[in-house]
Order: structure tokens, then C-alpha cells, then sequence
């Protein structure tokens, strides 16, 4: 086994209903588009041996390191509502697990070739979705958001056919874990019990260590979910496809498919392609988990003891969720307007303050990153009602804990000033089909560093730059 990649077989280890052996697919000729350097560095990663020609072809499946089992998990989901009761890595291979001081890490390859789960389809992926979720998965660890990470993309050579031929790419994707509500489903699914118990064993030990049973499972994996999608709302990301086969046990971000971040603000906003009826608009995001949730926590029931009694509790647990996010909810909200401690009126005032937002669809980062520097005013189309509002913002920030000096760092703390602008995303995307990765790496720079001023990447689109729909470019 190469030193510079040492992997696991944590996951391959558990019972063989929950995934399949299969190696990555070679591709004609893997060369580096980018690598993340101070992300293998953390991992403890030799970084040159990544970006060495060995290194480029194990990063994009043509080389598989001498003791790993690849294998391509099974899962279950609700897709938009819809029961399906097989799913799992179509286009996806679990290389291992790397050993870190914090924990081991997964390392997927994502457009890695054709698996059994791939259900007529071709399990590569183009250049568009790797680059994308590349840049919004690292600009999201930059906000301090839970998240799989983007160590590298590698172009493969080959054309990969979607509405036209496009560059084909894989993208290797590290993760706490990938395990998710629709692994739970498809062993619930059929009445696996003794998978059931192996795989929460398993996600007890590398996630949850305190976690004594599976009631505590379920509150860990519900107060991680709470905090993480009151992180989405409070910088504005629209996941897109929150499925239940989506949403990761570890609490980390995961699949970013027709994701978006918020230009114009309104609550009900969707960018999603595939989401015709809004069921995952920003707002409705919250009661989109605690639905997911729900179906975890149905999974869980076979371990809980007498069912009657189970059922109870699990489903006052997740009764109890909307009450947890909104609590993670009002304490992101707060920071962002400078606020330390917690009194009554809060809610009111942040919510008055987006309603006065969407009535103008304002930018949502510029008016919220304005708010430090006295610039948020300029940026509402309601002055008026803005100076109605900011009058008691202002009354309320003298009852507040600390100065003004210390409200405002608070405020930059939370407001970023950069995010992946949808329409950048795609113009970066565009440049690199034609061989030019220089906007993707400029983009890369600002969106890494979100809390730093920059021109260039800050500005919300102009007149005709918007973009309305996004794609999951499977």
C-alpha cells in the first residue's frame, strides 16, 4: 500500500446486505483539474504524492491502493415524498477510511463508474457537478457549516452525454461518514433487525460515543440536524433535494446536487429543477427534516424495546425537533444581528426584518454582511420600513451584553461576505469546459475566505446575470 494513502475497511466490514464490492471503472486519461492541499495535509496526507502522475490515478479510480476494499453502499429513500425502496451508490465508490487524530474519514470516489445500483445510468459525472460541488462544499466548511469536504477533481478524458457531450470528471469526496436516513430505511425496509443493530452499532461508535441506546442515537442525530439546518437558513443555502437518502446520520451536508444560495431573499424561494412543487424551498426547510427524522426514527423502533412504549417516546422526540432547530434557528439569527444573549421580542425582530427583505427580494448575504458596516440600508428596497426596524435593532442592541465594537465583530463573524453567487458558479463552470480554470480558482480563493471583502465575487447579479434553475447533472 502506497504510504501516502493508508485506508480502512471500516464500513466493508459490516453485514454484506449494505453494500456491494466493485472497483472504481478506469477512465482513458485522468489528469489533475485541482487538489486540496491544506484539506490532505489536515488528513495527514502527503499532498505531492496526490498530485504525482500515482497519485492522479488513484484519485480518479484507475489505481485502487493495495489493501483497500472498495465498495458501493445500499440505501433506501424517500425521493420527494416517493418511496424507493433500493437506491445506493450509482455512480459512487467507497475507496476506505482514512485515520485522522479526530476520526476516520471516508474517501469517495464520485463519478467513479457504473455499479449495480446504477440503474441504467452511466455512474460517471461531468465536469459542471464536480466543480460545483467542489467550490459550494469548501465554501461552506469555510462558513463553519458541517460538511462532506472536496479533496480533489480529476478530469478523466472521456466525454460524459448528458443533453450534449460534456467533459467527463470524478470528484474525491471525504466525509465523517455516508451513512444516511435511507441506509436505516433499507434495512427497516426489510425487517433486518440484526443489520439494524450492526450498522447502529457502527454509527454509535464512530459518531455518537455517548449515545447508550438507540433513544440517544436518535437525540444526537436529531440535535445534529437542528443545528445543521439552522446553519443553512442563517447563509441562506437551498439544499434542493432533501431526501431522506440525503440526509446524513453524522449531521454533515451532503450530495450537493441543485443546490443553491439565496441572491434576492423570499422564503419561499426554490432553484431546483426538480422540485416543481417547492417542497424543499428555503423556509420549508426545517419541517423537511424533522419529516426525514421521523422516518429515522421509525427505523429505530425494532431497537427500542416494547413497541408501544417505543413509538411513544420517538415520537415526542421528534415532536420536539421544530422546537430544537428554531432554537438553533433564533441563536444563528441573533449573531447576525450582533446579538449576544437571548430576550423576548427577538423573533419578532429578525422576522420583521425578513419580511421587509422579501418584500423587496434583497440581496440576503449584502443586507445581512451591511449590518456591521452601515451599509445594509442602501441595500433594501424599503428604506422606510428599514428605518422603522433599525430604530429598535438599535434599542435592542443597548440592552445587549458588550459594546458596539463587540456586537460588530460578532456581526462579521456570522455574515459572510462571499458565497458561491449562483451565476459565478456557472460562468466558472462554463470557462472550465473550455480549458480554463481560472475563474474556478479565483472563485475558490474568495469562497474560502467568506468573512474577506472581495469585489469581485461579493456582488449580487445584475439584471439578466440570474440564474432560476439549477441542476442535479446526474
Amino acid at each position: 500500500m502506497p504510504a501516502a494513502l493508508p485506508l480502512g475497511a471500516d464500513y466493508a466490514r459490516l453485514p454484506d446486505r449494505l453494500f456491494v464490492r466493485v472497483d472504481p471503472t478506469p477512465v482513458r486519461a485522468p489528469h489533475a483539474l485541482a487538489l486540496n492541499r491544506p484539506l490532505a495535509t489536515e488528513l495527514g496526507l502527503d499532498a505531492d504524492w496526490l498530485a504525482s502522475p500515482e497519485g492522479v490515478e488513484t484519485l480518479a479510480g484507475n489505481r485502487v491502493p493495495e489493501g483497500a476494499q472498495p465498495i458501493a453502499q445500499a440505501y433506501a429513500g424517500h425521493q420527494f415524498g416517493g418511496w424507493v425502496p433500493s437506491l445506493g451508490d450509482g455512480r459512487a465508490v467507497l475507496l476506505g477510511e482514512i485515520a485522522t487524530p479526530d476520526g476516520p474519514r471516508d474517501l469517495v470516489l464520485k463519478g467513479a463508474g457504473r455499479t449495480p445500483y446504477s440503474r441504467g445510468g452511466d455512474g460517471r459525472a461531468w465536469l459542471g457537478p464536480v466543480l460545483r460541488e467542489y467550490l459550494v462544499s469548501e465554501a461552506m466548511h469555510a462558513m463553519g457549516l458541517p460538511t462532506t469536504r472536496a479533496l480533489a477533481a480529476t478530469a478523466t478524458g472521456e466525454t460524459v452525454w448528458r443533453e450534449r457531450p460534456l467533459p467527463g470528471a470524478v470528484l474525491a469526496r471525504v466525509a465523517r461518514g455516508h451513512v444516511r436516513v435511507g441506509t436505516f430505511q433499507y434495512l427497516a425496509a426489510r425487517d433486518d433487525t440484526e443489520a439494524l443493530e450492526a450498522l447502529a452499532r457502527h454509527v454509535v461508535a464512530r459518531h455518537y460515543p455517548d449515545a447508550a441506546d438507540a433513544f440517544d442515537l436518535l437525540d444526537a442525530v436529531l440535535a445534529a440536524q437542528a443545528r445543521l439546518v439552522a446553519g443553512w437558513m442563517g447563509v441562506g443555502f437551498i439544499h434542493g433535494v432533501m431526501n431522506t437518502d440525503n440526509t446524513s446520520i453524522s449531521g454533515e451536508t451532503i450530495d450537493y446536487g441543485p443546490c443553491a444560495f439565496l441572491d434576492g431573499y423570499h422564503p419561499d424561494t426554490v432553484y431546483s429543477s426538480i422540485d416543481r412543487g417547492g417542497r424543499y424551498a428555503y423556509a420549508r426547510q426545517p419541517d423537511i427534516a424533522a419529516w426525514n427524522l421521523a422516518q429515522f426514527a421509525g427505523c429505530l423502533l425494532p431497537l427500542m424495546g416494547e413497541r408501544d412504549a417505543a413509538l411513544d417516546r420517538a415520537q415526542a422526540a421528534v415532536d420536539g425537533f421544530a422546537a430544537r432547530v428554531r432554537d438553533e434557528w433564533r441563536a444563528t439569527f441573533r449573531a447576525k444581528l450582533g446579538l449576544a444573549t437571548p430576550q423576548d421580542g427577538d423573533d419578532a425582530l429578525i422576522e420583521r426584518l425578513l419580511a421587509l427583505m422579501a418584500t423587496g427580494r434583497d440581496d440576503f448575504t449584502r443586507v445581512f454582511a451591511g449590518l456591521a458596516d452601515g451599509t445594509a440600508r442602501a441595500r433594501v428596497t424599503d428604506m422606510d420600513g428599514f428605518d422603522a426596524w433599525a430604530a429598535d435593532w438599535q434599542a435592542r442592541r443597548a440592552r445587549d451584553t458588550g459594546g458596539p465594537d463587540t456586537q460588530e465583530d460578532r456581526m462579521r463573524a456570522a455574515n459572510p461576505q462571499v458565497i458561491p453567487r449562483n451565476h459565478l458558479v456557472e460562468a466558472a463552470i462554463e470557462a472550465a469546459t473550455q480549458g480554463d480554470l481560472g475563474l474556478f480558482q479565483a472563485m475558490f480563493a474568495a469562497v474560502t475566505n467568506p468573512y474577506t471583502p472581495d469585489p469581485t465575487f461579493e456582488e449580487p447579479p445584475l439584471p439578466g446575470e440570474e440564474i432560476e434553475a439549477t441542476f442535479c447533472g446526474t
